[in-house]
């Protein structure tokens, strides 16, 4: 069984997941009474976007316009950004 049809099965079959994205996932989130949403790391996307071959200019801009800032309903998925300490 792979991952998506592991999150179908135990979560909702409705997540929705960012296409090529996977090695960015951490995991499932909600908030109260909300549905289950896909929680992705930030920086792990824009690394994946910079292996795609763009600049990290590039990448972040792609980032901050087509994933997050596209709204795709009450299940789009949410990116974290890892607090440094």
């Amino acid at each position: 069984m792979n991952m998506r049809e592991r999150i179908a099965e135990q979560f909702d079959e409705n997540v929705l997941l960012a296409d090529g994205f996977d090695r960015a996932l951490l995991g499932i989130g909600s908030v109260f009474n909300g549905p289950a949403i896909a929680v992705y790391c930030k920086n792990r996307c824009l690394s994946i976007l910079r292996e795609q071959g763009m600049t990290q200019l590039e990448a972040q801009e792609y980032f901050d316009y087509n994933m997050q800032g596209a709204y795709v309903g009450e299940q789009t998925p949410m990116f974290i950004e890892r607090i440094q300490q």
